[in-house]
Protein backbone atom coordinates (compact mmCIF):
# COMPACT_ATOMS: atom_id res chain seq x y z
CA UNK A 1 0.00 0.00 0.00
CA UNK A 2 1.15 3.55 -0.57
CA UNK A 3 1.98 5.81 2.34
CA UNK A 4 -1.06 7.08 4.21
CA UNK A 5 -1.18 10.84 4.72
CA UNK A 6 -3.87 13.22 5.88
CA UNK A 7 -5.79 14.78 3.01
CA UNK A 8 -4.93 18.42 2.57
CA UNK A 9 -8.18 20.21 1.77
CA UNK A 10 -8.34 22.44 -1.29
CA UNK A 11 -9.48 25.89 -0.14
CA UNK A 12 -10.57 28.82 -2.32
CA UNK A 13 -7.72 30.91 -0.97
CA UNK A 14 -5.12 28.24 -1.81
CA UNK A 15 -2.27 29.41 -4.08
CA UNK A 16 -2.37 28.47 -7.77
CA UNK A 17 0.30 25.82 -7.19
CA UNK A 18 -1.26 23.18 -4.93
CA UNK A 19 1.40 20.45 -4.97
CA UNK A 20 4.73 19.43 -6.48
CA UNK A 21 5.14 15.83 -7.66
CA UNK A 22 8.68 14.62 -8.32
CA UNK A 23 10.12 11.61 -10.11
CA UNK A 24 13.12 9.95 -8.47
CA UNK A 25 15.64 8.14 -10.72
CA UNK A 26 17.40 10.56 -13.05
CA UNK A 27 15.41 13.49 -11.68
CA UNK A 28 16.40 13.83 -8.03
CA UNK A 29 19.12 11.19 -7.89
CA UNK A 30 21.70 10.35 -10.53
CA UNK A 31 20.84 6.64 -10.77
CA UNK A 32 19.77 6.04 -14.37
CA UNK A 33 23.38 5.08 -15.13
CA UNK A 34 23.33 2.70 -12.17
CA UNK A 35 20.29 0.87 -13.59
CA UNK A 36 21.97 0.46 -16.97
CA UNK A 37 25.20 -0.73 -15.35
CA UNK A 38 23.27 -3.39 -13.44
CA UNK A 39 21.34 -4.48 -16.55
CA UNK A 40 24.54 -4.76 -18.58
CA UNK A 41 26.25 -6.81 -15.87
CA UNK A 42 23.32 -9.18 -15.33
CA UNK A 43 22.88 -9.89 -19.03
CA UNK A 44 26.63 -10.38 -19.45
CA UNK A 45 26.38 -13.13 -16.83
CA UNK A 46 23.55 -14.61 -18.90
CA UNK A 47 25.81 -14.56 -21.95
CA UNK A 48 24.34 -11.56 -23.73
CA UNK A 49 25.62 -8.09 -24.59
CA UNK A 50 23.24 -5.14 -24.40
CA UNK A 51 23.34 -2.57 -27.18
CA UNK A 52 23.77 1.07 -26.14
CA UNK A 53 20.78 2.03 -28.29
CA UNK A 54 18.51 -0.03 -26.02
CA UNK A 55 19.28 2.26 -23.11
CA UNK A 56 16.80 4.90 -24.28
CA UNK A 57 14.12 2.21 -24.64
CA UNK A 58 14.34 0.92 -21.07
CA UNK A 59 14.86 4.22 -19.24
CA UNK A 60 12.09 5.67 -17.12
CA UNK A 61 9.55 2.87 -17.29
CA UNK A 62 8.43 0.10 -14.95
CA UNK A 63 10.89 -2.73 -14.32
CA UNK A 64 8.57 -5.31 -15.89
CA UNK A 65 8.47 -3.38 -19.17
CA UNK A 66 12.23 -2.86 -19.30
CA UNK A 67 13.01 -6.46 -18.34
CA UNK A 68 10.50 -7.84 -20.87
CA UNK A 69 12.07 -5.77 -23.63
CA UNK A 70 15.59 -6.95 -22.78
CA UNK A 71 14.57 -10.61 -22.60
CA UNK A 72 12.93 -10.36 -26.00
CA UNK A 73 15.78 -8.34 -27.53
CA UNK A 74 18.50 -10.72 -26.34
CA UNK A 75 16.66 -14.03 -26.31
CA UNK A 76 17.94 -14.64 -22.78
CA UNK A 77 16.59 -17.78 -21.13
CA UNK A 78 15.31 -16.35 -17.87
CA UNK A 79 11.82 -15.84 -16.49
CA UNK A 80 10.54 -12.28 -16.18
CA UNK A 81 9.90 -12.59 -12.43
CA UNK A 82 13.38 -13.99 -11.85
CA UNK A 83 15.01 -11.23 -13.86
CA UNK A 84 13.12 -8.37 -12.19
CA UNK A 85 13.96 -9.76 -8.75
CA UNK A 86 17.62 -10.11 -9.72
CA UNK A 87 17.85 -6.58 -11.15
CA UNK A 88 16.19 -5.03 -8.09
CA UNK A 89 18.49 -6.95 -5.74
CA UNK A 90 21.63 -5.90 -7.60
CA UNK A 91 20.48 -2.28 -7.81
CA UNK A 92 19.61 -2.23 -4.11
CA UNK A 93 23.10 -3.51 -3.29
CA UNK A 94 24.67 -0.85 -5.51
CA UNK A 95 22.82 2.11 -4.01
CA UNK A 96 23.64 0.83 -0.54
CA UNK A 97 27.04 2.41 -1.16
CA UNK A 98 25.44 5.84 -1.62
CA UNK A 99 23.33 7.70 -4.14
CA UNK A 100 24.50 10.95 -5.80
CA UNK A 101 21.91 13.73 -5.98
CA UNK A 102 21.28 15.61 -9.20
CA UNK A 103 22.54 19.22 -9.24
CA UNK A 104 19.97 21.47 -7.59
CA UNK A 105 17.94 18.63 -6.04
CA UNK A 106 18.85 19.23 -2.40
CA UNK A 107 18.25 22.98 -2.69
CA UNK A 108 14.88 22.52 -4.40
CA UNK A 109 13.61 20.02 -1.80
CA UNK A 110 14.73 22.30 1.03
CA UNK A 111 12.94 25.28 -0.53
CA UNK A 112 9.68 23.36 -1.01
CA UNK A 113 9.83 22.16 2.61
CA UNK A 114 10.61 25.61 3.94
CA UNK A 115 7.51 27.03 2.22
CA UNK A 116 5.25 24.16 3.24
CA UNK A 117 4.49 23.08 -0.34
CA UNK A 118 2.83 19.63 -0.39
CA UNK A 119 5.37 17.40 -2.14
CA UNK A 120 5.20 13.78 -3.30
CA UNK A 121 7.82 11.40 -4.66
CA UNK A 122 6.28 9.47 -7.57
CA UNK A 123 8.47 6.69 -8.96
CA UNK A 124 8.18 3.58 -11.12
CA UNK A 125 10.84 1.98 -8.88
CA UNK A 126 9.82 -0.59 -6.30
CA UNK A 127 9.15 0.30 -2.65
CA UNK A 128 12.38 -1.38 -1.52
CA UNK A 129 14.41 0.91 -3.79
CA UNK A 130 12.50 4.06 -2.86
CA UNK A 131 12.94 3.45 0.85
CA UNK A 132 16.70 3.12 0.40
CA UNK A 133 16.96 6.29 -1.68
CA UNK A 134 14.85 8.23 0.86
CA UNK A 135 17.70 7.81 3.33
CA UNK A 136 19.70 10.10 1.03
CA UNK A 137 16.92 12.43 -0.13
CA UNK A 138 15.42 12.94 3.33
CA UNK A 139 12.01 11.48 4.17
CA UNK A 140 10.98 14.74 5.80
CA UNK A 141 10.74 16.42 2.40
CA UNK A 142 7.81 14.27 1.22
CA UNK A 143 4.22 14.10 2.44
CA UNK A 144 3.68 11.05 0.25
CA UNK A 145 5.64 8.50 -1.77
CA UNK A 146 4.21 6.32 -4.55
CA UNK A 147 6.06 3.18 -5.70
CA UNK A 148 5.67 1.39 -9.02
CA UNK A 149 5.04 -2.03 -7.47
CA UNK A 150 2.13 -0.68 -5.41
CA UNK A 151 -0.04 0.09 -8.44
CA UNK A 152 -1.73 -2.07 -11.04
CA UNK A 153 -0.55 0.38 -13.70
CA UNK A 154 2.45 2.67 -13.38
CA UNK A 155 4.13 5.09 -15.80
CA UNK A 156 3.43 5.85 -18.68
CA UNK A 157 -0.15 5.50 -17.39
CA UNK A 158 -1.44 8.52 -15.41
CA UNK A 159 -2.38 6.43 -12.36
CA UNK A 160 0.66 7.29 -10.16
CA UNK A 161 0.19 11.04 -10.60
CA UNK A 162 -3.58 10.89 -10.24
CA UNK A 163 -3.16 8.95 -7.00
CA UNK A 164 -0.56 11.38 -5.63
CA UNK A 165 -2.73 14.41 -6.43
CA UNK A 166 -5.80 12.79 -4.88
CA UNK A 167 -3.95 11.84 -1.70
CA UNK A 168 -2.74 15.42 -1.37
CA UNK A 169 -6.21 16.82 -2.05
CA UNK A 170 -4.90 18.68 -5.10
CA UNK A 171 -6.30 19.31 -8.56
CA UNK A 172 -3.91 17.62 -11.06
CA UNK A 173 -4.12 20.74 -13.26
CA UNK A 174 -2.63 22.73 -10.36
CA UNK A 175 0.17 20.25 -9.70
CA UNK A 176 3.69 20.79 -11.06
CA UNK A 177 5.51 17.61 -12.03
CA UNK A 178 9.27 17.25 -12.48
CA UNK A 179 10.37 14.37 -14.73
CA UNK A 180 13.45 13.28 -16.69
CA UNK A 181 12.05 10.83 -19.29
CA UNK A 182 9.36 10.81 -21.97
CA UNK A 183 7.71 7.90 -20.17
CA UNK A 184 7.31 9.93 -17.00
CA UNK A 185 6.31 13.05 -18.90
CA UNK A 186 3.61 11.06 -20.71
CA UNK A 187 2.21 9.84 -17.39
CA UNK A 188 2.11 13.32 -15.88
CA UNK A 189 0.56 14.92 -18.94
CA UNK A 190 -2.06 12.17 -19.19
CA UNK A 191 -2.96 12.99 -15.58
CA UNK A 192 -3.48 16.64 -16.56
CA UNK A 193 -0.47 18.03 -14.68
CA UNK A 194 1.91 20.79 -15.74
CA UNK A 195 5.34 19.35 -16.43
CA UNK A 196 8.92 20.56 -16.26
CA UNK A 197 11.21 18.06 -17.98
CA UNK A 198 14.88 17.77 -17.07
CA UNK A 199 16.16 15.20 -19.62
CA UNK A 200 18.68 12.67 -18.32
CA UNK A 201 19.41 9.94 -20.87
CA UNK A 202 17.26 10.88 -23.88
CA UNK A 203 16.15 14.30 -25.20
CA UNK A 204 12.62 15.56 -24.52
CA UNK A 205 11.09 18.11 -26.91
CA UNK A 206 9.13 21.12 -25.62
CA UNK A 207 5.35 20.94 -26.04
CA UNK A 208 2.17 22.65 -24.93
CA UNK A 209 1.92 22.52 -21.15
CA UNK A 210 5.50 21.22 -20.93
CA UNK A 211 8.69 23.10 -20.14
CA UNK A 212 12.15 21.68 -20.81
CA UNK A 213 15.21 22.83 -18.86
CA UNK A 214 18.80 21.69 -18.69
CA UNK A 215 19.10 21.17 -14.95
CA UNK A 216 17.22 21.35 -11.66
CA UNK A 217 19.42 24.33 -10.91
CA UNK A 218 17.05 26.29 -13.19
CA UNK A 219 14.03 25.25 -11.13
CA UNK A 220 12.81 26.88 -7.93
CA UNK A 221 9.45 27.52 -6.26
CA UNK A 222 8.82 30.66 -8.29
CA UNK A 223 9.51 28.72 -11.49
CA UNK A 224 7.09 25.94 -10.49
CA UNK A 225 4.38 28.46 -9.68
CA UNK A 226 4.95 29.90 -13.14
CA UNK A 227 4.16 26.53 -14.69
CA UNK A 228 0.62 26.79 -13.34
CA UNK A 229 0.09 30.43 -14.30
CA UNK A 230 1.52 29.85 -17.77
CA UNK A 231 4.67 31.94 -17.47
CA UNK A 232 7.04 29.09 -18.42
CA UNK A 233 5.12 26.90 -20.86
CA UNK A 234 7.04 25.43 -23.76
CA UNK A 235 10.35 27.06 -22.80
CA UNK A 236 13.57 25.25 -23.71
Amino acid sequence: MTSSVPVIGVRPEAPALQAVLLDMDGTLVDTEGFWWEVEVAVFAELGHQLLEEWREVVVGGPMTRSASFLIKATGARIALAELTALLNTRFSEMIGRGVPLMPGARRLLAELSAHGVPTALVSASHREIIDRVLDTLGRQHFALTVAGDELTRTKPHPDPYLLAAARLGADPARCAVVEDTLTGVAAAEAAGCRVVAVPSVAPIPPAAGRTVVGSLEEVDLSFLRGLITGMHRGVH
